[in-house]
């Protein structure tokens, strides 16, 4: 089997709490430390040029990738019971593909089903994957005259109510029927909904745009419970080709991680978390066969058991 393309990238977290233009010289770091994309937490309360990233990143030959993380009105959603609050949420999130676009950014990542943190404790109505189905439908039809794809993350039940796991995601992604719709695997939050890493990959195969690769407690990749040796095989079996993106928020960083949810100290510092990650992660793959080493062929390295 031939190695594929797969881009390795970090979230923005993992560098600063929220993203501006003063964040310009995190591009180079990134580059400097081998990865090849970064995904930028957006919303109503994040400006910056647009133009400048896309800039530097043109030149730098790095990808970026958006999601929301900022402010986002939970009013703002398109599974609401309320149809002005998912017209609401079509034209926000549509806002949010917009700057997508002119960041040039390839993906508009996240719980875009709905809306993060909102979990409604009732027997979902039938109707309301219709509805949703239907506002993500227009919404992927005009991220792709942007030039962005939608990329649908199924999150723990304690975010959303919504999509908590691949067959889930699946299931809306062929309700809203369009081509420009993905999906995201997050194994943070499938460590509490579902037991079976592979079988979750294999689910969403078709449509699997990239991997956030993170512990069980968003620790450095390998350092917890997450059973890697089935994700690595899982991406190995698919032939995946798409992004792994390492997600935490940096908890040096005053009260940033804490107001996230994040109570323990496992991301002090950015750099050795991505050196850390990125080298458990590389060599992972390179077992599982998905990546080639620098010399075009395939390494059995001495990685540490994962499961």
């Amino acid at each position: 089997m031939e190695g594929t393309a797969i881009k390795f990238g970090i979230h923005s977290y993992v560098f600063v709490d929220r993203w501006s233009d003063a964040c310009l010289p995190f591009l180079d770091r990134a580059k400097a430390l081998d990865l090849d994309c970064i995904e930028i937490g957006i919303g109503d309360d994040v400006p910056f040029s647009c133009t400048m990233f896309r800039h530097r990143a043109e030149e730098l030959g790095l990808e970026l990738a958006v999601s929301p993380g900022g402010r986002w009105p939970p009013e703002c959603d398109l599974s609401s019971e309320n149809a002005s609050e998912r017209q609401a949420g079509l034209a926000w999130h549509k806002r949010q593909v917009n700057v997508a676009s002119e960041l040039g950014a390839v993906a508009y990542c996240g719980s875009i089903y709905g809306h993060t943190g909102t979990v409604k404790f009732r027997r979902p109505p039938p109707e309301e994957y219709q509805y949703t189905a239907e506002g993500l439908h227009l919404l992927a039809d005009y991220a792709r005259d942007k030039g962005v794809a939608i990329v649908l993350e199924p999150m723990s039940h304690f975010r959303t109510h919504i999509v908590n796991t691949p067959g889930q995601c699946l299931r809306l992604i062929t309700m809203a029927d369009h081509d420009n719709l993905h999906a995201l695997f997050d194994t943070y939050h499938m460590i509490t909904e579902i037991t079976d890493y592979s079988a979750g990959i294999r689910t969403i195969a078709r449509r699997l745009w990239g991997v956030h690769a993170c512990e069980n407690n968003r620790g450095v990749p390998g350092s917890g419970l997450i059973p890697w040796n089935a994700v690595f095989q899982a991406l190995g079996h698919i032939g995946f080709d798409g992004h792994v993106i390492m997600e935490a928020y940096n908890s040096s960083l005053h009260d940033f991680a804490f107001e996230r949810g994040m109570f323990h100290n496992v991301c002090p510092n950015a750099e050795s978390f991505i050196k850390e990650g990125l080298d458990f992660l590389k060599r992972g793959l390179h077992r599982a066969g998905t990546v080639q080493d620098s010399q075009g062929g395939y390494r059995d390295s001495n990685l540490r058991p994962a499961d």
